[in-house]
């Protein structure tokens, strides 16, 4: 039978989601695993087999994360997410997966791809020592922005694609405390398009570029390199849904209660890395006039 999975994974661990010499991908790690089961001949890295009728939704960059990428491919009946999950490290996780029709492709069936982006974005002037010279964001211009930045467009200055960049999309923001989870969906993306949105939408916010940016960012003239926008950090973004016409997802439970506890721990040591990083700031912004001793 053909069956999809939902795959969710930690980006900040991979080299990106598709399989590359050399590198560890999220990709070669799900192959891995399936060599692992016996699925797949066995091989070095990314030179692992792939089972018939594979394919993935997308090809997340190095250190974008997801809660549902897609994968899909023939698999005996006793492969769950839990059993795939025997073989998969804690920093990707199977969670759910759905029988579906013989022929179906994952990549090219999807009907929608929905990322999020966690923008750190206090609505108040920044006071950390590490924030000094930031610009506090004006939600209003960030919500005006994305607004002029949905429907149909020709987005050709917003990726180095060369093909494909004409998309309609939608795309929003909602404030999370200090955060603004930026949310833009489409039926596809061409490279480093959603980034260089948030990255758009993030400098008219701040006000280190007008609101006349996105109209030149949309015309038909190229901007040049160093009048253009740059793509935001890849570590705050998510592949957050892929939809398929007809295709519903079942939750194996365990598997997604491994999946939580899993993402809960990185969760807890991300944390306690940035109270030690946070505390050498405060020591080091603490330094004038003080006598550093043992």
């Amino acid at each position: 039978m053909t069956r999809a999975f939902r795959v969710a994974y930690d980006g900040r661990a991979y080299a990106g989601f598709q399989r590359q010499p050399h590198a560890e991908t999220v990709e070669g790690t799900l192959l891995a695993a399936l060599s692992k089961h016996g699925l797949v001949a066995r091989g070095d890295g990314p030179t692992h087999a792939t089972p018939p009728g594979y394919a993935a939704a997308g090809r997340t960059d190095a250190g974008v994360s997801a809660v549902a990428q897609t994968v899909a491919f023939e698999a005996p009946e006793w492969l769950t997410p839990r059993a795939f999950n025997g073989r998969l490290p804690g920093s990707v996780r199977i969670w759910a997966a759905a029988d579906v029709d013989a022929g179906f492709h994952a990549t090219h069936d999807a009907v929608r791809r929905t990322y999020r982006y966690f923008l750190y974005a206090p609505a108040t002037e920044p006071v950390d020592v590490d924030r000094r010279g930031e610009h506090a964001i004006d939600d209003d211009a960030v919500h005006d922005a994305l607004a002029r930045l949905s429907g149909e467009h020709d987005f050709h200055n917003l990726t180095s694609d060369d093909a494909g960049t004409v998309r309609d999309l939608r795309a929003t923001a909602t404030r999370e405390g200090d955060f603004l989870v930026v949310e833009v969906a489409a039926g596809g993306f061409p490279r480093a398009l959603v980034r260089r949105i948030v990255g758009a939408a993030e400098a008219v916010g701040r006000g280190t570029a007008d609101s006349e940016l996105v109209d030149r960012l949309l015309a038909d003239e190229p901007v040049p390199g160093e009048y253009g926008v740059g793509p935001a950090a890849p570590e705050p973004l998510v592949l957050w849904d892929v939809a398929y016409d007809g295709v519903d997802f079942e939750v194996d439970e365990e598997a997604a209660a491994s999946a939580v506890g899993a993402f809960g721990e990185r969760h807890r040591d991300a944390r306690r890395v940035a109270a030690a990083t946070g505390a050498i700031r405060d020591r080091i912004g603490r330094a004038d006039g003080e006598a550093f001793g043992d």
